[in-house]
């Protein structure tokens, strides 16, 4: 099986999580191969996939620019095809289209996703909630932890809609870019990471 490097961008959010929950993900199915922190280029440029955390959106698109990230970051999605997971503000940054929110915070997004994003679409921090949700593909329902959790209230194009609670669009996939409205580093279960790496 290939060996992988995979990336998570350690500007703002659950890194370390991420870290953990990705190497089990990864031992789980059999890879070899690492999981790096991501804080600069040449970090970006070892990796063959990354994880955008969760984190205060216009935050962490501010510190990709000034990483010297935010470019390089979209050309290797696009060009290079390198498969991209958002989970939460991560999930924000990607889609294409912003609410007046992101257009009030002038919250620059990196638009790898054909989607238009709602932030914080079910309130405030105190209704951050727990609920297992039905996940395309996966037999079971999914642990998800909502942490003032946007979500995708449009899509187009190919993007294949994964989940949805009060049919709000919390989990999507477009070619090789993932969409998590939610954390999944937050709990043991490592399948959301897993569907991630079936996308190298």
């Amino acid at each position: 099986m290939k060996k992988l490097t995979i990336g998570v961008f350690a500007l703002q959010g659950d890194v370390s999580e991420h870290i953990s929950a990705m190497e089990r993900a990864m031992s789980g199915l059999g890879y070899t191969g690492e999981v790096i922190p991501v804080r600069n280029k040449v970090n970006l440029m070892k990796v063959d996939g990354a994880i955008l955390p969760g984190g205060e959106s216009t935050t962490i698109s501010r510190l990709l620019k000034n990483f010297n990230l935010f470019s390089l970051l979209k050309d290797r999605c696009i060009e290079e095809k390198i498969p991209i997971f958002g989970t939460c503000a991560g999930m924000v940054l990607l889609a294409k289209k912003g609410d007046e929110q992101v257009k009030k915070t002038k919250t620059e997004l990196l638009g790898l996703m054909d989607a238009r994003v709602e932030r914080n679409a079910f309130g405030r921090q105190k209704e951050s909630f727990e609920s297992p949700i039905e996940i395309e593909g996966l037999k079971t329902p999914y642990p998800a932890v909502f942490i003032r959790a946007p979500s995708y209230i449009d899509t187009w194009g190919d993007v294949e809609v994964l989940s949805r609670i009060e049919n709000k669009i919390v989990l999507a996939r477009q070619r090789n870019v993932l969409a998590s409205a939610f954390h999944p580093e937050l709990t043991m279960d490592v399948r959301l990471h897993q569907l991630f790496l079936a996308m190298f």
